[in-house]
C-alpha cells in the first residue's frame, strides 16, 4: 500500500480557495518574500501548474516561472492576475494596534 506524500496532501488541500487564502496568509505574515513566493508557487501547482495559470492570468508562462523564482519579484498587477487565476484576490485589513487609530 502506497502512502501520499506529505507535497501530494498540501496540493490537494491548497485545491480549496480557503486553505489556499489561508496558506498564502501565513506566508505572508511570516514576511519572509521567498516563503511568500514559494506559497504561490505550491498554490500554482496545486491549481494546474504553472503553463495552466500563466494562460488563466494572461501571463508569458517563462515570465510567471521568474516571478515565482526564489529571486521573484512580482508586480502588483502580476501578483493581482496570479491570485485570480488561482481563485483569491488580494485584501488590505488593518492591524490589530492600528485599528484604533482610524479616524484619529
Amino acid at each position: 500500500m502506497r502512502t501520499k506524500s506529505y507535497r501530494d496532501d498540501l496540493l490537494e488541500s491548497l485545491k480549496n480557495p480557503d486553505e489556499a487564502a489561508a496558506y498564502l496568509d501565513a506566508a505572508l505574515e511570516g514576511g519572509d518574500r521567498s516563503a511568500f513566493l514559494l506559497a504561490i508557487k505550491d498554490v500554482t501547482d496545486a491549481n494546474g501548474g504553472v503553463k495552466e495559470v500563466a494562460a488563466l492570468a494572461h501571463l508569458n508562462r517563462e515570465t510567471l516561472y521568474r516571478t515565482l523564482s526564489e529571486n521573484g519579484n512580482p508586480k502588483l498587477t502580476s501578483l493581482e492576475s496570479i491570485l485570480h487565476a488561482v481563485g483569491l484576490r488580494l485584501s488590505i485589513e488593518p492591524t490589530v494596534a492600528a485599528s484604533g487609530m482610524a479616524g484619529s
